[in-house]
């Protein structure tokens, strides 16, 4: 693992930890701060940052404290304070 891959990682985990808190606006800093580094070392988002970041207010999601997820048929729908909503396929 890189050292820039090491960096986001951190940076997520802080950015889940202060949307948990309620500090939106710090976890939005952290996650740009993350999309930058990768922009910048030109190397992937994890799978994980990616599904649980919105691509559209730039906030780490949190289920039940500013996300709404829901199942429907064969895939997990995961919708924002913001309105942007997410949809991932799931196999049985």
């Amino acid at each position: 693992m890189s050292l820039a891959e090491e960096r986001i990682d951190i940076l997520f985990d802080h950015a889940t930890q202060a949307a948990a808190a309620g500090e939106f606006d710090r976890s939005r800093e952290y996650v740009r701060l993350a999309r930058r580094i990768a922009e910048r070392n030109r190397c992937g988002l994890p799978r994980s940052f990616r599904r649980f970041t919105c691509g559209r207010c730039d906030v780490a999601l949190r289920p039940g404290v500013n996300a709404r997820v829901r199942l429907r048929d064969g895939r997990v729908v995961i919708r924002c304070d913001c309105g942007a909503t997410h949809r991932y396929p799931y196999t049985d």
